[in-house]
Formats: structure tokens, C-alpha cells, sequence
């Protein structure tokens, strides 16, 4: 007879967290997650093809990236409703990496699109072998909300020749350039364009508030504002269709869309080790970036539901998913916003909703895909737009830099070396920006001349509070930890202090704050202590942390500190002194 081992079953659903939900799954939720599904494959189809195109890459590229993926999600995933597959951010880092010169000799663009997943899901695996899941904290919110804005007006200024129908493939993001060309506009083009933009702005908050007012449940709410992608394709191809718009008029269209499931590729993946090379620079970026982005989104969407994300996890899922559409012909993933919030708005209680989801968009890639054929770019521009809008956070610019000046130069920075440089530049530079206002924030650290509040043993700053203090005693607390970074400035604070105030004899340093001081910091702190016993003051410590107390030990520090002591507590400095 067999027993059942919890340790195991502990084990496996920690690994495939779908075998943990799946005990407890009910009708219920069964019910919420299929009309969750059916309103989230609403969006596969015009999101896939339109970040595809972002991309620079073939419709199906886009649409083979949200199938696997998603399925691979669903059983390896933490987040019950985070919805994986092609995104904003990350077409337009692919579209960055495969517009780089030293690439045009190596294949076609969707050999270096399948290339960047593969490199990318290697990436986020390696991370998860050696627990790397909170290095991503390294990228600061500054930087990513500066980069995203950045990107998202890179998206913006893309898309402009599609929606107005500009055959532009020179200029880029140069502003002054897509100008020039302005007069060159497909009227048919932006008229489609400007159409499918206002029923998209016009489904959106307009819509929801309309049908709120008529009291219908918020989850049809959701439902009915949310096919708005779906009915824009449908109309203006229609049109299209009808009227042989792109044969009549010039008006550009996807094309033949390949029907069928995608093919296993796996041994096209192993080409000659020069392709992965060259993108190894991007791929690192771009699966950082998306990692971050939908660890952020997944966070955002279970604290709503007291659920929790395992981030290590969330690498494994990721890396996974990256490596099955590298496998299936797909363009790299992560966890979209839009479509993970109409998920979750819909009323998705599990990541059935997308499986659910991808069944149905496969039925579309095997019965439907001639129906794509006449899809006009210009309407997948303007659902890009829609989509890219409320990632440009200049209120969110603006507020920071009200509140800290540092992180908005650090946001600032990136958004324009986003836009002047190019993508990995731009979060590089940022990245930098964030280190070295972090190491200027540390080498100035706040320091405090203290007195005790009348009738306390508590200590505070003499310029903010009514304190006693004596003549004899300088008190000086540090609110930060003691590094080579910091080390000059306090050393020179006390100086100017001792120098400031005639009669002290006893110099007393709050630790309470501090939890490490490296050895550059011990040696200076030897010569200050030496030099001011020379003058005739002496240096004591009070409220040493236990870590920085064992540093002290094991330095003989107490020797150093002459005729110093260390103190518990300040007040029995005070009083054995005063």
C-alpha cells in the first residue's frame, strides 16, 4: 500500500501551482473564468497581430506567441490572472534589436524574433536556478517608469505612417522628418485610422460610464466595453473589403495570414552561435524588462485578492513561456496589462480563463484566418495607440519631481535617453543615473546634533525640537550606515562641530541607525579618534546595533576608542558625563 507523501504533493504544487487550485476549483469559478476567457480572446487577435507588426515582424508571429505561452503560463504561473503573450514594451525593444545593422546579414527578422524568446526564457531559467528574482529590484520604479514612457512615445511616432498611411521607412522617430511627409496622407487610410480611434476612445470611459449609469453588473460592463478591438477589425475591414479599398485606394493591409496551429520548430532554433551573439545584448534587456513588467502587473491584480506572487516562480513561468513560443514560430512574452486587467475585470478566478482564452483563438487560426487578410494596419495602429496612451506618465513626472527631485531627474533621464539613444541605452543610462543618486544620497547622509526632550530619556534634533543640552557634551546621531562613501563627510562634520563649539570634552555618536561601517570607515574613525584625543576630547559610542557591535569586536575597536566607551543607552553617556 502506497502513502501519500505531503512533502511531495508540497513539492508539486509549489513547482505546477495549477495542481494546488485545481483541488479546490469549483462551478463558481468554473462559470466566472469562461466568460473571462471568451472576453480576453476578444483581444488575441487584433493585440497579437498589431504587436507583431510593432515588432516589425508577420501577423502570425504575433498570434503563434498567444498560444503556447499562455498554456505554459497557466500550469507553471503564481498569478491566477495574469495574461501572458506578445506586448507593447517588449515588441518595440524586439523591433529596437532587429533594426540593428550588423544583423541584416544574418537571416530574416523572424529567425532573430525567435532567437531573442529562446535567449530570453534561457535567461529568466538561469535566474530562477540561482534565486535572482529580487535582483530585478535593481531597476528602480524611476527608471522603469521613465523607460516606459520613453518607449511608449517611441510606439507613438512608429505608428503615425500606419494610421495615416505614409509610406515613411527612413525617418524613424525623427519628428521633423514624418512631418515632411505629412502632405504624402492616404486619405482612405486616416480616414479608417481616425474612425477605429474614436470607437476605441469612445468604447472606453465614455462607454463604461453610460452603461454604469444603467446599472448593469460591472462584469458586463467590462464585457461590452472591451470587444471594442474586436468591432473596430470587423468594420473597417468590412469596409475594406467591400469597397477593395486596397486595391482601389492603396489602403495597406495585413495579408494571408497562415491558418493552422503553429509547428514545433525546435531544431531550427540551433543556427549558427554568431545570430545568438549578436542578440544576447538585447535579449538580456528585453527579458529583464518583461519580467519586471509582469511581476508588476501580477502584484498589482493579486494584492486585490490577498493572493500572493512567488517571484522565483514567476521566473520559471516566464522562462518557460519564453522558450515555448521560441519553440512554436512566436516573438517574445510577458504578462500584458490590457489584457491581464480585462481578465481580471471580467471576473477570472483562475488562469483557466486562459486556456479557455487560447482555445478559442486557436479555433480562429484554423477556420478563420482568410478573414484576416484585409485587416487594415491602420486600425491595429490605432488599437496600438489606445493601448500605448496611459503608459506616457508625465503627471506621474510631474508629482516627483514636487517630491524628489533625484527620482524625477532620474525618470527625466530616462525618458529622453529612451527617445535620443534608443532602448538599452536609454535604461543603461538609467540604471547609472539611479546608482549614482543613490551613492550621492549616501555620502550625504542626514546627521543630527541631539538634546534630551525635558523629563525623558528621548533624544531629538536641536533644530526641529525644544531639547536640553549640555556644554560639555556634543551628542551627534547618524541616520545612516558608515561607508568609504560617507565616511569624509561625517569625519568633517565633526570636526567643524568641535571646532564651532568651545568647552566640549566628551563627544558621544548615536549608532542606532547604523547596521554596517566597512573598513575604509574604521580606519578614518581611528584617526579622528586619535586626532581629537590629541585635542583633549574623547569619543564614545552609544545604542551599537548588534552587527556593527560584533564588527567592533572583532576589530578590537573598543582599544581604539582610547578613553572612550560604548554605551548602551545614550542617557547613561549622558550621565556619566554631565
Amino acid at each position: 500500500m502506497s502513502r501519500h507523501n505531503p512533502s511531495n504533493s508540497s513539492w508539486v504544487s509549489k513547482l505546477i501551482p495549477i495542481t494546488a487550485w485545481l483541488k479546490q476549483y469549483t462551478r463558481h469559478d468554473f462559470n466566472s473564468d469562461f466568460f473571462a476567457g471568451i472576453i480576453t480572446a476578444i483581444l488575441f487577435v487584433p493585440q497579437g497581430i498589431a504587436y507583431a507588426m510593432l515588432a516589425g515582424l508577420p501577423p502570425q508571429v504575433g498570434l503563434y506567441a498567444s498560444i503556447l505561452p499562455p498554456l505554459i503560463y497557466a500550469f507553471l504561473g503564481t498569478s491566477r490572472t495574469l495574461s501572458v503573450g506578445p506586448v507593447s514594451i517588449a515588441a518595440i525593444m524586439v523591433a529596437s534589436a532587429l533594426a540593428a545593422p550588423e544583423l541584416t546579414s544574418f537571416g530574416s527578422p523572424v529567425e532573430h524574433a525567435i532567437i531573442l524568446a529562446a535567449e530570453g526564457g534561457l535567461i529568466l531559467l538561469a535566474m530562477a536556478l540561482f534565486q535572482m528574482g529580487s535582483l530585478v529590484k535593481f531597476i528602480s520604479h524611476p527608471v522603469l517608469s521613465g523607460f516606459t514612457s520613453g518607449a511608449s512615445i517611441l510606439i507613438i511616432f512608429s505608428q503615425l505612417p500606419n494610421l495615416f498611411g505614409i509610406e515613411v521607412k527612413s525617418c524613424g522617430n525623427d519628428i521633423s522628418c514624418l512631418a515632411t511627409h505629412m502632405q504624402h496622407i492616404n486619405p482612405y487610410t486616416a480616414g479608417l485610422g481616425l474612425f477605429s480611434f474614436i470607437l476605441l476612445l469612445s468604447m472606453g470611459s465614455p462607454l463604461r460610464a453610460w452603461l454604469t449609469r444603467l446599472n448593469l453588473a460591472k462584469v458586463l460592463v467590462t464585457g461590452i466595453s472591451r470587444t471594442a478591438p474586436l468591432l473596430a477589425v470587423v468594420i473597417t475591414t468590412s469596409l475594406v473589403t467591400y469597397f477593395q479599398l486596397s486595391s482601389n485606394h492603396d489602403v495597406i493591409v495585413v495579408g494571408q495570414v497562415p491558418s493552422g496551429l503553429p509547428e514545433l520548430q525546435i531544431f531550427s532554433l540551433f543556427t549558427d552561435s554568431s545570430h545568438w551573439l549578436a542578440l544576447l545584448p538585447s535579449a538580456i534587456f528585453i527579458s529583464i524588462i518583461a519580467y519586471v513588467e509582469s511581476i508588476a502587473i501580477a502584484t498589482v491584480t493579486a494584492n486585490l485578492r490577498a493572493q500572493k506572487i512567488d517571484a522565483n516562480q514567476e521566473l520559471i513561468a516566464l522562462g518557460s513561456a519564453n522558450l515555448a513560443t521560441a519553440f512554436s514560430g512566436g516573438m517574445p512574452v510577458a504578462g500584458g496589462f490590457s489584457r491581464t486587467m480585462v481578465n481580471f475585470s471580467a471576473g477570472a478566478r483562475t488562469q483557466l480563463s486562459m486556456i479557455i482564452a487560447v482555445a478559442i483563438l486557436a479555433l480562429a487560426l484554423i477556420y478563420f484566418t482568410e478573414h484576416f487578410t484585409n485587416i487594415p494596419k491602420t486600425t491595429l495602429a490605432a488599437i496600438i495607440l489606445i493601448a500605448i496612451a496611459p503608459l506616457i506618465k508625465f503627471k506621474e513626472i510631474i508629482h516627483t519631481l514636487k517630491h524628489d527631485r533625484s527620482d524625477a531627474v532620474t525618470q527625466i533621464t530616462t525618458l529622453l535617453a529612451v527617445i535620443i539613444f534608443g532602448i538599452e541605452e536609454g535604461i543603461a543610462l538609467g540604471i547609472l543615473v539611479t546608482f549614482i543618486a543613490y551613492l550621492r544620497r549616501v555620502s550625504l547622509p542626514h546627521i543630527a546634533i541631539v538634546g534630551r526632550v525635558e523629563g525623558t530619556e528621548q533624544f531629538r534634533n536641536v533644530e526641529r525640537h525644544d531639547v536640553e543640552v549640555w556644554p560639555k557634551l556634543l551628542i551627534i546621531r547618524i541616520d545612516e550606515n558608515i561607508t568609504f562613501a560617507n565616511i569624509s563627510f561625517i569625519s568633517n562634520f565633526i570636526t567643524q562641530k568641535v571646532d564651532e563649539r568651545v568647552g566640549i570634552e566628551q563627544i558621544i555618536l548615536i549608532c542606532s541607525s547604523v547596521t554596517y561601517i566597512d573598513t575604509t570607515a574604521f580606519e578614518t574613525l581611528r584617526s579622528l579618534i586619535l586626532s581629537l584625543k590629541n585635542q583633549g576630547l574623547t569619543f564614545n559610542l552609544a545604542e551599537v546595533r548588534g552587527p556593527v557591535m560584533d564588527q567592533l569586536t572583532k576589530m578590537n575597536f573598543e582599544d581604539d576608542l582610547l578613553d572612550g566607551k560604548i554605551f548602551f543607552h545614550t542617557i547613561d553617556a549622558v550621565k556619566q558625563h554631565t
